[in-house]
């Protein structure tokens, strides 16, 4: 993984965790290189971080907190004006269904849960592939120029039967696993599922992929 072999990344989702917002969030990841935000964070938490690190910080949005979604997505219940509205937000660069490269890391996006209750950001398998779609002219362009599709799909669901739950809202996507096996990412970063406690799986390998449920905080470190 060209550039990547000394990475340090703080991956975040779904819960203010008290040990990054904190006043001492410089010391505890003063190192890390950047930041993945699975998505369900209030937007002054992700500019509280970005502040304090002074580093990039990527996102996905969940399906919750989704209120500044209206400037990054066009939906059917907002106006072109309202959609185009000027707009900072807190200078998180948004990967929803795009693919962005930070210092030789190639990092891809897919946001929203499993459609339960016809919410905005809510995905059917079927439209969950269309949104992986768009991203292939990027991956094989990658694959041309730097020799690899991506190193990491970050998305707020999880797989279909990895770290997902019963109920349909915690549903994860048939997609993911297609798009593992077809561009073999080494991580997929996920939010949405809750751990309650340290029995629970935080990580498990599928194929060439090591899944991660971001949940509160998790660092990933290449290179050691």
């Amino acid at each position: 993984m060209a550039g990547a072999s000394a990475l340090k990344i703080l991956c975040i989702s779904d819960q203010i965790d008290p040990l990054v917002y904190s006043p001492y969030i410089k010391e505890r990841f003063a190192d890390v290189d950047f930041i993945l935000s699975a998505g369900d964070l209030p937007f002054d938490y992700l500019d509280f971080i970005i502040s304090s690190l002074n580093k990039p910080l990527f996102f996905v949005f969940g399906n919750h907190h989704i209120g500044e979604l209206k400037h990054y997505r066009r939906l059917w219940n907002t106006s072109l004006v309202e959609s185009f509205k000027e707009y900072n937000g807190c200078g998180a660069i948004h990967v929803g269904s795009k693919v962005k490269i930070e210092g030789g890391f190639i990092v891809a996006g897919l946001g929203g849960s499993m459609r339960y209750n016809n919410g905005v950001n809510q995905f059917t398998d079927f439209q969950m592939y269309i949104e992986a779609f768009k991203l292939i002219p990027r991956l094989l362009w990658n694959r041309v120029f730097h020799g690899r599709f991506l190193d990491i799909l970050l998305t707020h669901a999880p797989p279909k039967g990895i770290h997902d739950k019963n109920d349909k809202c915690h549903w994860g996507f048939k997609t993911y696993l297609w798009f593992m096996k077809k561009f073999k990412p080494k991580y997929l970063v996920h939010g949405h599922i809750h751990l309650y406690d340290y029995s629970d799986v935080r990580l498990t390998k599928w194929e060439k992929t090591t899944v991660i449920n971001a949940y509160s905080h998790y660092v990933i470190e290449l290179g050691d």
